[in-house]
């Protein structure tokens, strides 16, 4: 029951902390002391999306093979989801070169609705396949999922079925390591969106 009521205070602040990600940080301060800041947090979510892809890709041999033919891979290490008939999710992650370049950092957020409740924590890798998908990333303020690059979520049936030579869509999506109850996890509804710093 504790766990429970826990995870339902943690909405609000879920809330807030995904419309907040994505603005610029404008608040007065030390200019000196928000870089240093920024370059720490920086780092620290760097150490942990390239951790998060070769724990990925360790363990799933499908994600190896579009890994290999990927232009660039977008990986959110950890992605919070909590809700209670109204959920919400976010995250901030790492977009990678193929050869391993940092190329920027993004959020992920989503709001869902229906009979849900509880919390949960997983990781997501994007492998964008084409330059003309990355650059739809690029150009797009804030991308919402569904809408422009076609996006297959590689589960277990879809991996079964998919060998390199019928690689035809534009982005490859993992959902790995859950942690927690809820269920029907998915990209419906999530917005992506570059972070300025």
């Amino acid at each position: 029951m504790i766990k429970y009521v826990r995870s339902m205070l943690f909405i609000p602040i879920l809330l807030v902390a995904a419309a907040c990600s994505t603005s610029d940080n404008t608040m007065s301060g030390s200019a000196s002391s928000t870089s240093a800041a920024s370059s720490s947090e920086n780092s620290k979510l760097d150490k942990d999306a390239r951790a998060a892809l070769q724990q990925l890709l360790s363990t799933n041999p499908k994600a190896t093979e579009i890994n290999d033919k990927a232009v660039a891979i977008l990986v959110f290490p950890d992605i919070l989801k909590a809700g209670l008939i109204v959920g919400a999710q976010g995250g901030n992650g790492v977009l990678l070169s193929r050869d391993g370049k940092t190329l920027g950092y993004y959020n992920a957020t989503a709001l869902s609705y229906g009979l849900q409740a509880g919390a949960q924590s997983f990781g997501e890798s994007l492998f964008f396949m084409s330059d003309s998908a990355l650059a739809y990333l690029y150009k797009s303020d804030g991308w919402s999922v569904g809408v422009g690059p076609s996006v297959v979520v590689m589960d277990a049936g879809t991996a079964k079925s998919m060998t390199t030579t019928t690689l035809k869509s534009d982005i490859y999506a993992f959902i790995f390591d859950q942690k927690g109850l809820m269920a029907g996890l998915g990209l419906q509804g999530q917005k992506i969106t570059r972070l300025n710093r």
